[in-house]
């Protein structure tokens, strides 16, 4: 302690002193700067090693900050540095270098900064309206540099060159001692000034103790010293007591009456405060009850609008056919009342008089055919131009390309111009409503470019233009020229679908040019004795090729049995659009055809809900039996969509169903089983037979299964 004192006692004689002349070999003394700056107004921090000189402009004010930052850093560093200084977070930020924004894990040394040297770099903000780059330093030091390059002599005399940043504090330090020029009057501090503060010693006492964050009480009695007395009237003592006041005593209160009152108080408070939180509770129930009947209805109104839609849609192919599996319902609809009326004569008339009944309806059933037969003609010539349209288009769209950074561009090519203007060609040459003149010179258009190559196509188009601009000139009726403009549409259309004319179509093709590619790919159809490519065929999940083609398919279902597929797949569509969600990488619901989508539905889950018995097609859909795996023909139920959420909700299966309930599943599911087992396809993705607890084995004997045909039967229910 006494050593502690002499040196306070010498530091306070320093600070008298500080202000005389400079005492003869001081060591803190610092010499003058030779630029005659005074040092007095901040520190310099000299950082030696490798490091550079960076000036930053601030965009957009055009503010220049210079820092002296080691170019082993990176830029990351760099930037945590400046937002301190800026007071902006370093998360929005962007440096720049020559125009080109900076990665933050790249250092100075590798944007090619080099010791001792400065560079230039522009920052900005991503965020300039909230929080703009702004200097925080006041005008007046403005003028002084950020950082100093100064020369140090090192050893034997070498001249170093080093980087000096000189910090400007926001408060002024404190005055330690010094000396003042008695002909320049600059005053220069010691070197004590320009260092950090000293850290306090330590003193040996734990300041961050329990016994530093805590008090201490103590309860201690006291006993008053001095002695008090009352006077009172007595014998040779009067006291007046005109001032007295009369006091008389109040009920007692024990301390068992008090804590009983304050206990009912409490009471009291609670009884309030549990009121209002069971108002609070009953007030969140109604309003999640009201939230939840507000969900189940939108819910309901959402299934019968989609059931609405879907009746609608049905309806509306009924009137309006557009496509050839819209004629299915028709021939279904044809069957469904061929047999409504073959029962009705049946049942009411005998002998002659049903022959004649039954030959009546054979006629009108034949009516019926052609008429549908009328219809599927004109809805084959309306497809036939959009196919034609369509191709055209794909044939003379660009090529598309992604880039790099991930832009979609557009690429012609001299293929994509040709293709491109033989379609604008073939459109001018089918219009119908045109004048002559316009007529005219589309015809010479076309007469140009069909004789730029020499073949038996371009000469009969060439033919046909001349008859035709003949008959124009002799004033034939447009009618009368409908036919060869039909012809020259036809002769046009096989000029641009000609890969020597035009190569963009040769991706189009569905024959190859190639004959060797036809070897293999050729199948005889055993129905109508032509040979198809294998595309043509119907493809089953066994791998296998039936010697039936497409054609002779819908032909034979037209003829004998009149199904409509469109509930099967509806239901498949649906299947793979939920399977797509949950798994990115299913691939069983897309190996399935509708086929074997009506297998599953008829033979294994004979058109009803597992849980309803509900035969509605309209409102079945195939959901995951177990919700842990992936869908397959053996891991799936079929329910109705408001039984769906329910099902997907349960966590154990067994612990939800009932044996019984769950027996019936497996039944089916080992049905499926058995029955896809037998294509080659699905064999790798059975999962081994579960092994079967005694008492509750499978008969593995094969079960001959009939497959009924509900779909009659549901549309009947469906339309009532």
């Amino acid at each position: 302690m006494l050593k502690q004192k002499e040196n306070e006692e010498q530091d306070v004689k320093e600070e008298e002193n500080g202000e005389t002349e400079p005492e003869p070999g001081g060591d803190t003394a610092e010499e003058p700067p030779e630029d005659g700056r005074e040092p007095g107004g901040g520190g310099e921090e000299v950082r030696t090693g490798s490091s550079a000189s960076v000036k930053v402009v601030l965009v957009p004010e055009g503010h220049v900050m210079t820092v002296a930052f080691a170019i082993g850093l990176s830029i990351q560093e760099l930037k945590r540095h400046l937002a301190s200084e800026l007071r902006v977070p370093a998360d929005l930020l962007q440096i720049s270098l020559d125009g080109r924004v900076v990665e933050e894990h790249r250092s100075l040394m590798e944007l090619g900064v080099r010791p001792h040297s400065s560079t230039q770099m522009e920052m900005s903000s991503t965020d300039p309206s909230v929080h703009p780059l702004r200097p925080l330093r006041v005008l007046e030091q403005e003028s002084m540099p950020d950082v100093i390059t100064v020369q140090v002599e090192a050893d034997e005399g070498v001249l170093q060159q080093v980087v000096v940043e000189i910090e400007r504090p926001c408060q002024q330090k404190a005055f330690l001692g010094g000396y003042r020029h008695r002909l320049t009057g600059l005053e220069y501090h010691h070197a004590a000034v320009q260092t950090l503060p000293k850290r306090r010693a330590d003193r040996g006492v734990a300041v961050f103790s329990r016994d530093t964050q805590t008090v201490e009480l103590k309860s201690q009695a006291q006993q008053c010293p001095v002695d008090a007395s009352t006077q009172m009237t007595g014998i040779g003592c009067y006291v007046s007591c005109m001032n007295d006041k009369l006091v008389s005593p109040g009920k007692y209160t024990t301390a068992d009456e008090y804590h009983d009152r304050r206990l009912r108080a409490v009471i009291r408070l609670q009884t309030y405060a549990r009121r209002w939180l069971a108002q609070q509770a009953v007030d969140h129930l109604r309003k999640e009850k009201t939230r939840r009947i507000a969900w189940l209805e939108m819910q309901e109104r959402r299934r019968n609008e989609e059931r609405e839609e879907q009746l609608r849609g049905r309806r509306q192919r009924w009137l309006n056919p557009q496509r050839l599996e819209d004629l299915n319902l028709l021939y279904q609809a044809l069957e469904k009342w061929r047999n409504e009326e073959e029962q009705r004569i049946s049942l009411s008339l005998r002998g002659a008089e049903r022959k004649a009944a039954l030959c009546t309806l054979l006629d009108q059933e034949m009516d019926f055919i052609a008429a549908i037969g009328r219809h599927r003609i004109a809805i084959h010539n309306d497809n036939y131009d959009k196919a034609v349209r369509n191709f055209l288009d794909k044939s003379a769209s660009p090529h598309h390309r992604r880039v790099a950074d991930g832009r979609l561009i557009e690429i012609d090519t001299q293929d994509t111009i040709r293709a491109r203007e033989l379609r604008d060609l073939y459109n001018n040459i089918s219009l119908i409503t045109v004048s002559q003149e316009q007529r005219l010179h589309f015809l010479m258009t076309l007469k140009h470019t069909v004789k730029e190559q020499e073949c038996q196509l371009t000469r009969d188009i060439v033919d046909l233009v001349d008859r035709e601009v003949d008959l124009m000139t002799r004033g034939v009726k447009t009618a009368s020229l409908e036919g060869l403009r039909k012809r020259i549409c036809t002769l046009l259309l096989q000029y641009i679908k000609t890969p020597a004319f035009n190569p963009e179509v040769a991706k189009l093709l569905k024959v190859p040019q190639n004959p060797s590619q036809l070897k293999n790919d050729m199948l005889l159809c055993q129905y109508c004795h032509r040979y198809l490519r294998s595309t043509d065929f119907v493809m089953s999940m066994s791998g296998s090729l039936h010697r039936q083609c497409h054609c002779c398919a819908r032909l034979n279902n037209i003829a004998r049995l009149r199904n409509d597929f469109s509930f099967y797949k509806n239901i498949l569509m649906r299947l793979r659009g939920d399977e797509q969600r949950l798994n990115t990488e299913a691939k069983i619901p897309f190996l399935l055809q509708v086929q074997d989508m009506q297998y599953l539905v008829e033979a294994v889950w004979s058109s009803r809900s597992a849980l309803s018995a509900s035969s509605d097609l309209y409102n079945l859909v195939f959901v995951r039996w177990d919700r842990q795996k992936d869908w397959s023909p053996w891991n799936c139920i079929l329910l109705s969509k408001e039984e769906t959420s329910a099902h997907l909700e349960v966590e154990d299966i067994h612990k939800t169903y009932e044996t019984t309930f769950i027996r019936e599943i497996e039944r089916k599911h080992a049905q499926a089983r058995r029955h896809f087992s037998q294509m080659p396809v699905m064999t790798k993705y059975l999962d081994s037979q579960p092994a079967a607890t005694p008492g509750n084995q499978l008969v593995s004997k094969p079960i001959t299964m009939a497959i009924v045909n509900h779909a009659s039967d549901t549309t009947q229910t469906s339309d009532h």
